[in-house]
């Protein structure tokens, strides 16, 4: 962390240590509850289904999510779903011990679901608390090392998960997944931040609609996360992941842990280099520019053929991702006003989150018409499609510099 984030108290470091806990509880999940369930069904379309199970109920609960976030406590929603996520992973536990009877496959979805109620209220929590314990002024550098942080978790959680499933079993795999969860509602419970002025209570739909009507009459917030949402949608080659292990290079699950983490281990890079030297001018060209080129490094990911060029494609997307994801960051978080910032964050959560587990099932449901290369590389050209929409239907992104935003 650099020096003037290191004059900043301690609640910084406990939210961080939130983030990265939480991160890595969810990412071991994936990684485990991906490989159960194409072990007991074999389809690639099953795994694109694992994202639908947990997108239907985060995007029905997150607007509420945000309201709730705004209008009562900035952190104890983001414990109580800590919480709510340890459930979740000792369920998936008690399916792999086979403690719960019937068939493993809806369970797996079900607990799935539990998941996707959780996060619902894990983006809007860390946005809100992150702009209490930090000054304005630290938001880029603030940005930046959040961002890494997030990526550091995405480097270690698909490793351990895949290291962990192929020698300790699934079932301890999902148990370590619940005690991260554990940490991390401790380290978040434990932030002690100065109470906000109370906030005028609003109709819930109202409240609602007003952060609704920010978002949409922003056109830089909302052509920033517009992009960031159909580029992770097409892009949806890491759901794949445990098909293309299995089926293209005909390896075990400790490649889908390293193939998995590659793309994050990027991602951290970038953060720690831009939280040193932080993107000031054209940012919204650097943001038009990082996206295009994750279409690209997808479509060298699905021709590669071989698993240290796929890795290496995986590793380049990360960084391209790394400066799109602390781009839009912080955009929106200097662009937010602070009474609405968990309705926003909620907002960018439907974007953003949603469209992860969305591009899931695309990609899954694809890969099933299309098969499971060309599915790839025809979610990468999309991608270079909506970068080239998104530049010439908002100029206003596009001819962006962060000063306009002070």
């Amino acid at each position: 962390m650099n020096q003037s984030l290191s004059t900043v108290n301690r609640p910084f470091f406990h939210l961080l240590s939130f983030r990265i806990l939480i991160v890595l509880a969810y990412q071991t999940v994936a990684v485990v509850a991906g490989w159960h369930i194409y072990e007991l069904t074999h389809d690639a379309l099953s795994l694109g289904l694992v994202g639908l199970a947990e997108v239907i109920p985060y995007f029905l609960l997150a607007l509420f999510a945000g309201h709730a976030i705004d209008h009562y406590s900035r952190k104890m929603f983001g414990v109580a779903a800590s919480v709510l996520l340890v459930i979740n992973a000792l369920m998936l536990a008690a399916v792999s011990a086979g403690v719960i009877r019937g068939n493993p496959v809806v369970w797996i979805y079900a607990a799935i679901a539990v998941g996707g109620v959780a996060r619902a209220f894990i983006s809007p929590t860390y946005s809100a608390v992150f702009a209490q314990v930090l000054p304005r002024h630290l938001y880029a550098k603030g940005s930046a090392v959040g961002s890494s942080v997030f990526q550091l978790g995405l480097v270690t959680g698909p490793a351990l998960g895949g290291i962990m499933v192929a020698t300790l079993g699934k079932t301890t795999s999902y148990g370590i997944a619940a005690m991260f969860c554990v940490a991390a509602a401790l380290a978040l419970f434990s932030i002690r931040v100065e109470k906000r002025p109370p906030t005028q209570s609003a109709p819930l739909f109202s409240s609602i609609s007003e952060g609704l009507r920010f978002v949409l009459g922003n056109r830089i917030v909302l052509g920033a996360q517009m992009l960031d949402m159909f580029a992770v949608l097409f892009g949806g080659a890491v759901s794949l992941l445990p098909a293309f292990v299995k089926d293209v290079f005909h390896a075990g699950p400790e490649l889908l842990g390293l193939l998995r983490a590659a793309p994050a281990l990027g991602g951290m890079a970038t953060g720690l280099l831009l939280s040193r030297y932080p993107i000031r001018f054209n940012n919204g060209q650097w943001l038009l520019g990082a996206v295009a080129g994750f279409g690209l490094c997808i479509i060298g990911f699905a021709l590669s053929g071989q698993i240290w060029i796929a890795a290496l494609f995986l590793l380049l997307s990360g960084i391209c991702d790394g400066v799109s994801v602390v781009t839009r960051t912080t955009i929106v978080q200097l662009a937010t006003p602070d009474a609405i910032r968990g309705r926003v964050a909620a907002i960018n959560g439907i974007f953003i989150g949603s469209s992860n587990e969305l591009g899931a099932f695309e990609s899954g449901l694809v890969a099933r018409l299309m098969g499971l290369v060309p599915s790839v590389v025809f979610g990468g050209v999309m991608t270079l499609v909506v970068v080239a929409l998104t530049g010439r239907i908002a100029p206003e992104l596009r001819r962006l510099d962060l000063q306009q935003l002070d």
